[in-house]
């Protein structure tokens, strides 16, 4: 799906961390028009023989919930950031996400605002495959939505359900199933302090370690030797949130973070992004004329 916040990092050694970042002002969809109409809602809920017990039963039901209707409408906060020596910058992001079940689409506006105040927009569309990003003033970019960065940039909280599904495969299981008594249910990956290189081969640190990238890839440019293993996650928890009774998806949330060995001390990076369902939505996706 991806994740997450749209920034490029900037070391000032030894003490000063500074953080540019980039983002697009939430609103109705340039591209929408028309409105089919959407499906009654259905409250999804099994029969008592098919009572789900294993994450898979809750994700099978929730992919299910979400198709019965024509779209979706999330809110996206984020906030990422870097501390040295007790020196922190970061950047929030904030966006509105809309995803239609069928055929596939998404649209993304947003905004990203650094420490230092400055502000820029993001735009972004997935079709057939293809995402497309126009940043700022700067012209449309595309790749294929399987690109890392792309990857990166992306919000999408009905496919973390098959993120949620490779979690939920691997051996032992890493997803654990809660109720919080709030007519709610929790599927959760988490993990305390590891060295990276413990629990690199498990599909929720290859997504970390992916968000991650872009900016351990500026600390290099900027003289920190960042290397793989070396890296220690400082933690990480992620949390799919169902409606306990229809399974459609409330909520999305990813904290993790990394701590980077320099100078005898480390550098933490860290990393959150929310994602909340606002309701349905029932225009449709076009891409805007100017995008090729």
């Amino acid at each position: 799906m991806r994740t997450r916040l749209r920034c490029a990092l900037v070391l000032v050694l030894p003490l000063v961390l500074s953080l540019d970042a980039c983002g697009v002002e939430a609103g109705e969809p340039a591209g929408a028009a028309g409105s089919p109409e959407v499906a009654a809602p259905s409250s999804a809920t099994p029969e008592p023989s098919a009572t789900p017990k294993s994450p898979e039963d809750f994700l099978d039901l929730a992919e299910k919930a979400m198709a019965e209707e024509s779209g979706w409408t999330f809110s996206v906060k984020g906030e990422e950031g870097l501390t040295l020596q007790g020196q922190k910058n970061a950047a929030t992001y904030r966006a509105t996400v809309r995803r239609v079940m069928k055929p596939e689409a998404l649209r993304s506006e947003g905004f990203t605002t650094s420490s230092k105040g400055t502000r820029k927009n993001e735009e972004m569309y997935v079709a057939d495959g293809t995402a497309y990003l126009k940043e700022g003033d700067a012209p449309w970019k595309h790749a294929p939505v399987t690109d890392p960065e792309m990857r990166n940039k992306v919000e999408d909280p009905v496919a973390v359900v098959e993120e949620f599904r490779t979690y939920a495969k691997a051996t032992g299981g890493d997803v654990k199933v809660t109720g919080t008594g709030d007519g709610t249910v929790e599927l959760r990956v988490a993990s305390g302090k590891r060295k990276l290189s413990a629990v690199a081969d498990r599909a929720w640190a290859k997504k970390a370690k992916r968000e991650f990238d872009p900016t351990a890839e500026q600390l290099r440019k900027a003289g920190v030797a960042v290397e793989d293993a070396q890296l220690t996650l400082s933690g990480l928890d992620e949390v799919l949130v169902l409606d306990a009774k229809t399974y459609r998806i409330r909520s999305h949330r990813l904290d993790f973070g990394f701590l980077i060995p320099y100078g005898g001390a480390d550098i933490t990076f860290e990393q959150h992004v929310g994602e909340e369902n606002q309701g349905t939505y029932a225009g449709r996706i076009e891409l805007p004329a100017d995008v090729q």
